[in-house]
């Protein structure tokens, strides 16, 4: 037998064998969902810049076996917000079941930052003191969606929530939760710690619905550890701060930069921008730092 014709046979059966086994491959994952009990060994390995990744989405809308009171359509492992909806233009008013609720630290604590905005940035939940190593449990029943170390939030649980709520708990120091594993409301899913950006220990907690931030002191009485109504109502009167965040303006620092010339051609004062990056007139202004404008 021609030694090119033998090999060219061998060549299809392989690449005939290795299609097959891909077919298989994706019709048995068409989620592209990792297995929770291998995810866990491989927390740390995971592209850690991806809080606003938008890349990683899966199609959600056959996942038959798992509801959520709210139109989900996309489910991502890495994005924090994948869906691209601001609710801020929304005409309808969603009604929430928060009746459920368990708060995420076992006792009362300080919070020691609130929603809005925080020097240069927006913050989008709340701060809230800790010990290293204290249990945070999750706010309501749902589906862990991430667990994972980010840059900002350091090691991070986002849990989708039946309800149509989603909560994130940052800066823990031990995840012990998987990705698609089911949580109760009050189940442990991470210990506290000050990993990622931060200057402290404490828990940064968000509320957010189809990605959108909720202020959570808007939601929850933080002085008795309740809600302040059994039901949300969720419009898009909750999202107006995205008004404030919208004019917020930064600056970086040049050469020659002075506080009276950054004023001028900016269009704002002196006295404002003392105000709006605690600091005086005497501060050292060194270039490259970022300044907030408005």
């Amino acid at each position: 037998m021609n030694y090119h014709f033998l090999r060219l046979i061998v060549f299809s059966f392989v690449v005939s064998i290795t299609n097959s086994a891909l077919a298989v491959t994706l019709h048995d994952n068409i989620f592209r969902i990792e297995d929770p009990k291998n995810a866990s060994s491989s927390l740390m390995l995971l592209n850690e810049n991806t809080e606003d990744d938008f890349a990683d989405v899966d199609d959600f809308e056959n996942f038959d076996e798992i509801s959520f009171n709210a139109p989900y359509n996309s489910w991502s492992n890495t994005a924090v917000n994948p869906y691209n909806i601001n609710l801020l233009h929304s005409k309808d008013t969603f009604r929430v079941d928060v009746s459920g609720y368990t708060h995420p630290l076992d006792k009362v604590q300080r919070i020691t930052s609130h929603f809005g905005p925080r020097r240069t940035r927006y913050h989008y939940g709340i701060d809230l003191k800790l010990n290293v190593g204290d249990t945070v449990r999750s706010s309501f029943d749902g589906m862990v969606r991430i667990a994972k170390i980010g840059r900002g939030y350091g090691y991070y649980v986002l849990v989708r929530h039946f309800n149509g709520l989603e909560t994130i708990y940052g800066h823990l120091s031990k995840i012990l939760v998987d990705t698609e594993q089911l949580v109760k409301a009050g189940d442990p899913i991470g210990l506290g710690g000050s990993t990622g950006r931060s200057t402290g220990p404490h828990l940064h907690y968000e509320v957010r619905y189809l990605g959108n931030a909720i202020n959570p002191e808007s939601l929850i009485c933080f002085d008795n550890l309740s809600v302040k109504t059994p039901e949300l109502l969720v419009s898009a009167e909750t999202f107006r701060y995205k008004l404030d965040v919208d004019r917020m303006r930064n600056y970086t620092v040049r050469r020659g930069d002075t506080l009276s010339t950054i004023a001028r051609r900016q269009g704002t004062t002196i006295r404002n921008l003392c105000r709006l990056n605690n600091i005086t007139t005497k501060t050292t202004l060194r270039v490259g730092r970022v300044l907030r404008i408005s």
